[in-house]
């Protein structure tokens, strides 16, 4: 059991690195309030300035540690900085910048086979289109979804977050991430496998899976009858990391399929053994999908993302010119295919594993403690812990949460959030986290979960 009263400050780098010269955050700041758009988020109260990363640690501009057991919003898999990435990156960046797919270079090829290869037996996963983000990804996959089959009409989860384009905000169903503008056309949306806040106030495994049939009627009555494509994360990230009842991407899988549709699975977040037991995160519930979006950990903090599919799939899309000038250039293909070497060199899928289940131990622990947990749950490297006002009602713990995302940052642990009601911690550290680390984590998390409390209840 934790003392609610340490949890400190992460123990010093070995080999912190160097001090950091350039503006104060003053500075940095007012350049922001001043130039960038007002639309972009800051995380904290007093916005944190962060300007140097090793592996699982970043320090802001005043010298200060932080665990960061956020990664970059799921996106620094094995590591910040990490020298073998560093190494690559530099001879590469030194050779060749940027060429497009319009001439060959070897890295692009090189690295889709490598993709290729990570993909199930059998599968016919093995063509890529390379993009620069998971809504792009996601973007492509639907269209070639549409092409694929000569439908139009999409399925989609509430609760779900695929991106911020037009057709990715359309199949997002998350009110705050949507701008009031035409989006959405032909996208209907069924209830996720969200057995804590089940939408029809069942209890699995007595609900009869509910929550997956629902898919059979949205079909047969809000759309002609034949879906172009169904996409899903496997494990919602934005949405609170939420993940189903085991057999719920079974039964839809299944019912898209008797209806002419091809099913995507939105990996941006759960790919790359962030799950531990598996490299894909369909593959934690027995499902092969027909396109796989991947972007954020496929490179480690490279602007890459792509859409694995079988070739019948990604051919109707040769019938007109498309094109990314910066899809698959020479920088990020090197960066993608280190971060995918030092995954499997490194072993960080089975230490995801490793570390994620006594990380999760500890926060079960901490819910049978603390009243504000409501719930536990994720696999891997990817938990989130959903905060509440009392079991009862479950009403969503906002206030609370912000509370102890501010006690954990001061006390060196950056953390996510995300649900619809910013009440949901969200933890998906880079997968080189220890134990020690998990133990500090929880300990933190502990000491600021009280705080919260006494706050709430002085």
């Amino acid at each position: 059991m934790s003392n609610p009263q340490s949890g400190g400050t992460p123990p010093p780098h070995a080999d912190p690195p160097t001090p950091y010269r350039g503006p104060t955050r003053q500075q940095i700041l007012a350049l922001r309030n001043r130039y960038l758009t007002p639309a972009l988020l800051t995380m904290y109260r007093d916005p944190l300035c962060l300007v140097r990363g090793k592996m699982q640690h970043v320090w802001d501009e005043s010298g200060k540690q932080y665990l960061d057991a956020f990664g970059g919003i799921v996106t620094i898999s094995v590591g910040h900085a990490h020298p073998r990435i560093v190494d690559a990156v530099r001879k590469q960046i030194a050779t060749l910048a940027h060429t497009t797919t319009l001439y060959l270079h070897p890295a692009i090829g090189q690295y889709a086979k490598s993709l290729a290869e990570h993909f199930p037996d059998h599968s016919g996963l093995e063509v890529t289109y390379f993009t620069n983000s998971g809504s792009e990804a996601n973007e492509i996959a639907i269209m070639m979804a549409r092409l694929a089959t000569g439908s139009f009409d999409i399925l989609a989860l509430r609760n779900a977050y695929h991106g911020g384009l037009q057709t990715t905000m359309g199949v997002t169903a998350q009110s705050t991430w949507k701008y009031p503008l035409p989006q959405g056309f032909g996208v209907h949306h069924a209830a996720p496998g969200y057995c804590y806040r089940c939408p029809f106030g069942l209890e699995y495994p007595s609900c009869d899976m509910r929550c997956a049939r629902d898919v059979e009627d949205k079909i047969r009555f809000e759309t002609s009858g034949q879906l172009a494509c169904f996409i899903g994360e496997p494990i919602q990230g934005v949405g609170g990391v939420v993940d189903p009842p085991p057999e719920f991407f079974r039964i839809v899988y299944d019912i898209v399929r008797q209806h002419g549709g091809l099913c995507i699975a939105d990996e941006v977040q759960t790919g790359w053994g962030r799950t531990g037991e598996h490299y894909w995160g369909f593959q934690n519930w027995d499902v092969v999908p027909d396109l796989v979006t991947m972007a954020k950990g496929i490179g480690n903090g490279a602007p890459l993302g792509a859409c694995t599919t079988r070739r019948e799939i990604a051919e109707p899309m040769a019938q007109r010119h498309h094109f990314n000038t910066f899809g698959g250039n020479p920088v990020s293909m090197v960066q993608g295919q280190a971060t995918l070497e030092i995954i499997d060199d490194e072993g960080l899928q089975k230490n995801a594993l490793i570390v994620g289940r006594h990380l999760k131990r500890r926060l079960e622990e901490l819910k049978d403690r603390h009243p504000l947990i409501g719930d536990v749950r994720g696999k891997g490297l990817m938990l989130g812990v959903e905060l509440v006002e009392d079991r009862a009602s479950k009403t969503p713990a906002t206030a609370a949460t912000a509370d102890v995302l501010e006690s954990a940052k001061d006390r060196g642990l950056l953390l996510g959030k995300g649900g619809l009601e910013g009440h949901v911690l969200r933890i998906t550290p880079p997968m080189c986290i220890t134990t020690n680390d998990a133990d500090f984590l929880a300990d933190t998390l502990d000491h600021a979960l009280q705080t919260a409390t006494t706050q709430s209840h002085p």
